[in-house]
């Protein structure tokens, strides 16, 4: 299958982002403009009130800072995905964000988990191993360039840095690794290639032995 058919662009390349985005800053401007404090809807661990963190903690941050750092790599994730890998772009989603949440729910310290940035490193540590995976160049090379931009993300998988939920970037990750693995077969493919003999493969047997190709004179009437 051509590239050009595999990787299409669609409407959902666009308006899957702006939609993530716009979600994330209309609720930190209901927080703001009424006064509301949502982050006791975060996940907090082994709480069964806590796991409505699950569904409701990716929209919830604690200041402009926390946003705007989640906000661009969102965007551009998100788009990748549903541009490169648009066949499982919804899965990996939806049910990537309820398994990261559900894993931080189950890992992590006691305290509210909040913000975007569990399903940005489920969408980067799937964006990258895919393109790994799947040894197609053009996934390949989005695997490097997300890599080269967001490379760096990868120290906050550990706890380095007080009052920041590397469990949930943890989560992320080991769940956007699981779904590479799991939809590898899904989606765009390493493209396959047929080799055309030519005259010249023909001149030899298949034993590899040189045996040129003589071409036969026709019978014509001389005038």
């Amino acid at each position: 299958m051509e590239d050009s058919k595999i990787f299409k662009f669609s409407n959902s390349v666009l308006i899957a982002p702006f939609l993530l985005v716009f979600s994330i800053w209309f609720v930190y401007w209901i927080e703001i403009k009424f006064g509301y404090n949502f982050t006791k809807y975060g996940v907090y661990p082994q709480s069964i009130k806590g796991l409505r963190g699950v569904l409701f903690s990716p929209f919830i941050h604690s200041g402009t800072s926390h946003l705007f750092n989640n906000s661009i790599p969102l965007a551009v994730l998100t788009a990748s995905l549903f541009f490169f890998y648009n066949k499982v772009a919804l899965r990996i989603l939806f049910f990537g964000t309820l398994y990261t949440g559900f894993l931080t729910w189950i890992i992590a310290r006691d305290s509210y988990h909040i913000g975007a940035s569990g399903v940005v490193y489920l969408l980067f540590s799937f964006i990258f191993f895919s393109g790994i995976i799947r040894k197609h160049f053009r996934l390949i090379a989005l695997s490097l360039i997300v890599i080269f931009l967001y490379g760096s993300m990868i120290w906050y998988v550990f706890p380095i840095k007080e009052k920041m939920s590397w469990e949930g970037h943890l989560s992320g990750f080991l769940v956007g690794l699981l779904f590479a693995i799991t939809y590898r077969k899904i989606g765009p493919q390493k493209p396959t290639y047929i080799h055309k003999q030519t005259d010249f493969d023909l001149q030899f047997d298949e034993e590899g032995n040189y045996s040129p190709i003589i071409e036969e004179e026709s019978e014509g009437i001389s005038e």
